[in-house]
This record gives C-alpha cells, structure tokens and sequence, in this order.
C-alpha cells in the first residue's frame, strides 16, 4: 500500500495492520486480509484511502463467524452486509489527516506569529480556567489534557483561548494523535489553525508524524484539519465496543 504524497512512517503503519497477514480476497479497489494478531478491540477494521481503495482486515474467528472462507468473489458491499448478517457492528468512521510532504516542509519553514507557547504543569491553574469555560461536549470531542506528551496553547489578552495537546498514538509507531479545543466566543480568528501547527512543528522536531482524527458528521473539525494544512489520507472503521458478536 502506498498513498502517494504522505511519508513512508504514515504508508508502512496502514499497511502494516491491514495487510499484514494472509490475502482472502484481493482485487484492483478491496482487499481481505486475515491477521490472528489482532487486538480484541480492533479484531476486525476498515480502511478505504482517499485515493478510493478499501482495505479490510479480521481475526481468524470473525472469517469463520461471517463465513468469508469459502467466499469466491467478494466485494465491499458484501463484506459489510456478512458483518451485519453476523451482529457485527463497526463504529462510526473516522477520517485520518496527515501532511503531506510538500505541506510539511512549507509548515516547517513557517514563523507562527500570536502568543503562542508550549504548556507545561505549571499551567495548571490557567488550564484549569480554560477548560472549565468550555462545555462537557466540546471537552469530550477535543480530548484536550494538561498531562498529555505535548500541550500548546494560544493566549489573547494572557487568556488561553485555544489549546492542542498530543500524545504517542501506538507503542510501535512514531505518530502522535492530535486533539484540539477553542473556546466558542474566540473561534473563526485563526487561534486553533495557529496551536495545530505550533504542536505539529513541535512533533515534528521529536521525530514524530502528527495525526489529526475526526468523524464523518464533524464538520467543523474537518474545515480546521485543511486549514491547518493537513490533507486527508483516508476513512478509518473498527469493531464497535458494543458489537454483538
């Protein structure tokens, strides 16, 4: 697998997990694989790219649960109506955005102006003001902590306004999952687009790959995720907590 544009830290991970055990079924748009290494929360997974590829991969138990062994022509549309067939429920999809390697090096060459600066535990107490203005849905969406690997935070008038913090998305992978959260009466006057990038030049100079997930329905992260610069790479979909299989 290979998406072209993104680096090859971004392209090795994804292929890693879907294409990582044995081909069921491959032709020109889906792939099937089987991984018996698979995690129990990601035992079966969907990815499509943004180039329109759809790659799926499952635990040997959930090939014979779905009765995919003897299947000989499949597709997409099949696959998932098994899954249904099964009781098995994916969860709500996420887009991945990454920079790209042309958008990288532009960001990296950039000089952010505003009050921005780097978070430390030391700003507990403005952190604590910060989230404390926000509403429990914005803080559930964002996942914004003071404790992550990396916090970044955007002041106007010394108030922090807008934070973005990272942390070490998988032990085996150099990526840092990305959130970020303004304040609603100071969005639409560049504070998040600024923190994104601080954080990702941030990452970047760790050796790190930033990653910025959200789901299909919101739109306003996805307008903040190409404003900052990043590009989408795909659609991702895994096993649901409450799946019944």
């Amino acid at each position: 697998m290979t998406v072209p544009g993104f680096s090859q830290t971004i392209t090795d991970f994804w292929r890693k997990q879907f294409l990582n055990g044995d081909v069921l079924y491959s032709d020109e748009s889906f792939t099937v694989a089987i991984n018996p290494a698979l995690e129990e929360d990601s035992r079966v997974m969907v990815l499509e790219t943004s180039d329109g590829r759809v790659m799926a991969v499952l635990t040997p138990a959930l090939v014979d649960k779905i009765d995919l062994s003897q299947q000989q022509s499949l597709s997409e549309s099949i696959f998932r109506q098994k899954l249904i067939e099964a009781g098995v429920t994916l969860h709500g999809a996420d887009y991945l955005f990454y920079f790209s390697k042309a958008d990288k090096n532009a960001m990296l060459q950039e000089n952010l102006e505003g009050d921005l600066r780097r978070l430390t535990e030391e700003d507990e107490s403005v952190f604590f003001e910060f989230t404390s203005s926000a509403s429990e849905q914005d803080l559930d969406d964002a996942y914004v902590e003071l404790d992550h690997w990396a916090v970044f935070g955007s002041f106007e008038q010394n108030r922090l306004v807008s934070a973005a913090s990272m942390y070490p998305w998988k032990k085996e992978v150099q990526i840092a999952d990305l959130g970020v959260l303004t304040l609603t009466s100071f969005r639409g006057k560049g504070h998040a687009r600024k923190v994104v990038r601080s954080i990702c030049k941030y990452a970047y100079g760790q050796g790190y790959e930033p990653q910025y997930r959200c789901q299909l329905d919101n739109h306003v992260s996805t307008a903040l995720a190409k404003a900052a610069g990043f590009t989408l790479f795909g659609k991702w979909e895994v096993i649901s907590p409450d799946s019944t299989d």
